[in-house]
């Protein structure tokens, strides 16, 4: 059970693997966009929401949040002895059989609803008048998430930082068990040298919270070029912040195989929001390319300091530009950085997970 697919994230990357290991298995989304799930999912059974059929449910599935408790549960899962949710929002609301077991894998108790909300609707570019009507609406659907949550039989949280927030918001104990990320895609060069004209590289779907606009007035005032990969909402907004200054290059949505390269050729990568995870520190790592890494969330746990990166304590230009600095002048080793990548890859993801369910279903390891 997943929330959507409507997107090509970090989420979806768990999705993948979990339909690898299981491929038989059915997968029900509130939605999905064909362009998106047919890449991976062309021959999977994929059942859909009654919000797959209204008009703007897949473009604009937003508009529907209000009805999303009521889709999930209008899935029938009574014929399934195994349920995994992989969810940050609605897909662990799904009601199960009482003889079924059902696993939650825990990006994040969701964002908007918990350790967001403030700042969630703050950031929506409506009146007023119209925000109170959306808290209105987070605060139902805030309970239910409570009351969904209760439904999970076990919780799998994707790193330390979630483990705690379940604990928090959902008074619930779990077990970490990191996501997979596809580091055979991402390798170092044994024959890189010294570029003559050196770029730091930061990227991601361009939305507020990833704070890309910190790295780039931090890169306004050091002259040192900056490569920004990616696309979203505030690209037109750090355009704008960049506008004027030559060394600021975006260079909107890129394969993997260019990704590769870009973290490859770059002098370090640059993390300067929180995340649950974040999957595009560790593909840096697999490149044998050191982070400079926001102290906070998932990085605190995939990165080591002056090993694999360097951290700042404040998401301040001033406080990057001081970390970048401190990195330029250190010597890294990028077959050790790689090394430490290594931990996070799909086959240990799969090892985690058939070793985690074994313990519910001792013949699994017998069977797939």
């Amino acid at each position: 059970m997943h929330d959507h697919l409507a997107q090509d994230g970090g989420a979806e990357k768990v999705l993948k693997v979990l339909s690898e290991i299981f491929p038989e298995a059915p997968i029900y989304t509130l939605l999905y966009e064909k362009d998106n799930a047919d890449k991976y999912y062309k021959d999977k059974k994929i059942e859909t929401s009654v919000i797959q059929k209204m008009p703007g449910g897949v473009k604009h599935y937003q508009w529907y949040m209000p009805f999303m408790p009521m889709a999930v549960e209008f899935f029938d899962m009574s014929n399934f002895d195994l349920v995994i949710s992989d969810t940050s929002s609605f897909a662990k609301g799904v009601i199960t059989s009482p003889d079924s077991l059902h696993i939650c894998y825990c990006h994040t108790p969701t964002r908007y609803l918990w350790s967001d909300t403030h700042s969630y609707i703050q950031e929506l570019k409506y009146n007023k008048y119209f925000k109170k009507i959306i808290s209105l609406i987070l605060n139902y659907i805030r309970m239910w998430d409570k009351l969904a949550a209760d439904r999970v039989d076990a919780f799998l949280a994707n790193s330390e930082t979630v483990k705690t927030r379940i604990k928090k918001y959902y008074r619930r104990n779990s077990t970490v068990i990191y996501p997979p990320v596809e580091i055979d895609k991402f390798s170092p060069d044994p024959k890189k040298k010294e570029d003559k004209n050196p770029y730091f590289l930061v990227g991601s779907r361009l939305t507020p919270y990833k704070r890309i606009d910190i790295v780039i007035e931090a890169f306004k005032e050091l002259g040192w070029n900056l490569k920004i990969f990616g696309d979203g909402v505030d690209k037109k907004r750090l355009q704008k912040i960049s506008r004027g200054y030559d060394n600021i290059e975006f260079l909107g949505r890129v394969s993997d195989r260019e990704l590769a390269d870009l973290y490859r050729d770059s002098r370090a990568y640059i993390h300067p929001q929180t995340e649950d995870f974040g999957i595009t520190a560790i593909e840096a790592m697999a490149c044998g390319t050191p982070v400079v890494a926001f102290r906070s969330g998932g990085a605190t746990e995939t990165v080591s300091e002056n090993k694999t990166g360097v951290f700042f304590d404040q998401q301040k230009p001033e406080a990057i530009i001081k970390a970048v600095q401190k990195l330029s002048a250190r010597q890294f080793d990028p077959g050790e950085i790689r090394r430490e990548a290594e931990y996070f890859s799909v086959d240990n993801f799969k090892k985690e997970i058939i070793d985690y369910l074994a313990q519910y279903f001792p013949d699994i390891k017998k069977k797939i």
